[in-house]
């Protein structure tokens, strides 16, 4: 089962929390992934000095031969050699051929707009990361955009809300926060039906929560795979970046073009920072989905179970599309969301009670942080969608980090007590 044995997706126990795990059987994971990590971007025979890590370049403007007569680059803005080693190396890791860096992952969503028209059309799913829910809903409509938000796991349902206009379908898998799993290639099937014969829509997957080790979008269908650098490819909470991916020739032209006129361009030194980041992202995101399993697997059934109304991980054979998960991805983050039994006061002083999760926005990081979605990353969604969607204020999304999985779980066990002593 390939790299699958180390996350314990066997039968048997999980070390952790002596509770059984799911039955699992995977192939490995994308060839060579750890070894382009280390070394894409990086062309110590091509400068003078022969640099194993790529340097920083901070010039913003860069010397012609003649007027108009440009070498490589120009303009800072257009481009960057330490962006370039990021964009190359982020490429390779997204099984594609191109992509774009931008300065936050809002940015990135904003420059594949740029690419539509008034008249168009956006089916987006349902369960969205807040800030793409409020920049679609209450930006992009102003501008002569229409928007459906749908939910993706209805295929039948989903098919009728395309329309002959729609210019772009938005997927986000797993979803943010209620990890709902995106049948990329059964929906590309269904767009590629319905535009027989004419111009297809562009397929963007934001890939996010599973980051290119355990899911590649390109590979299954999707036009474009859009990643919040902040969160898994940096992986350290200290960057504010987006990066586009595509195997798409002229997309990939029209995004560059509109890197340069629109100008959503990272810092040479945040491109830095997240190539870093990108070195070791198979080694992180192997020990995020062991400590996630171990903590959806205790959250489930261990002994602190009778506090918790439902657990959300994809890595759960209780998840409704744990099959399609097994199916369309290599592995699992460090996303799991869960239940808490009562409402915003239980919620609001578990949070406060956790000592080693933080309580924060934002994922991905080596460090496990907790969150209530319905106050904090997703309080800008109307609260009849939230409502629609499960996002209540007894829903706690944890971003479970690479410290010792036992110790995520005694924190999470004392501050159930604390909850719960005061109740009994």
């Amino acid at each position: 089962s390939g790299h699958y044995g180390r996350a314990n997706h066997t039968n048997g126990t999980n070390g952790t929390n002596g509770h059984e795990t799911s039955n699992f059987s995977h192939s490995s994971p994308f060839p060579g992934f750890g070894t382009h990590a280390a070394h894409h971007g990086s062309a110590p025979d091509k400068g003078d000095f022969a640099p194993i890590v790529p340097p920083i370049s901070l010039s913003t403007t860069f010397k012609q031969s003649a007027p108009g007569v440009c070498p490589k680059y120009d303009y800072s803005r257009a481009g960057n050699p330490t962006r370039t080693a990021f964009e190359e190396c982020i490429a390779k890791l997204e099984g594609g051929t191109h992509a774009m860096a931008t300065s936050s992952g809002l940015a990135a969503t904003s420059l594949i707009i740029n690419l539509l028209k008034s008249g168009d059309h956006i089916l987006c799913c349902d369960d969205v990361y807040g800030g793409t829910n409020r920049y679609f809903n209450k930006v992009v409509s102003r501008f002569g955009i229409e928007i459906d938000m749908v939910d993706p796991t209805d295929l039948v349902h989903y098919e009728t809300k395309i329309k002959d206009n729609t210019a772009l379908v938005w997927l986000e898998t797993p979803t943010n926060p209620m990890l709902k799993i995106c049948d990329i290639k059964a929906i590309v099937a269904i767009v590629e039906r319905k535009f027989e014969g004419k111009e297809m829509p562009i397929i963007v997957s934001d890939n996010t929560f599973a980051s290119p080790y355990f899911q590649r979008p390109l590979e299954l269908g999707a036009t474009l795979s859009l990643s919040s650098v902040t969160k898994y490819i940096n992986g350290h909470t200290d960057v504010c970046m987006g990066v586009i991916a595509t195997k798409n020739e002229d997309l990939a032209e029209r995004l560059r073009f509109l890197q340069l006129a629109v100008g959503p361009a990272p810092s040479p030194f945040d491109c830095y920072l997240a190539l870093r980041g990108a070195r070791t992202l198979h080694l992180r995101m192997r020990q995020h989905e062991t400590n996630s399993l171990a903590v959806a697997n205790w959250l489930e059934k261990g002994e602190k179970a009778k506090y918790v109304s439902k657990v959300i991980h994809p890595g759960l054979p209780s998840h409704p599309q744990h099959e399609l998960a097994k199916r369309q991805m290599k592995g699992f983050s460090g996303m799991c969301s869960f239940v808490i039994l009562g409402g915003i006061e239980e919620a609001t002083l578990f949070l406060q009670s956790l000592k080693v999760f933080a309580l924060a926005e934002s994922l991905g990081g080596y460090e496990s942080l907790a969150e209530l979605p319905s106050v904090m990353t997703h309080a800008s969604v109307p609260a009849d969608q939230r409502a629609k969607l499960g996002i209540s204020d007894s829903l706690i999304r944890l971003s479970v980090g690479i410290e010792e999985p036992e110790d995520l779980i005694a924190d999470l066990a004392q501050a159930f007590d604390v909850v719960y002593a005061k109740k009994q």
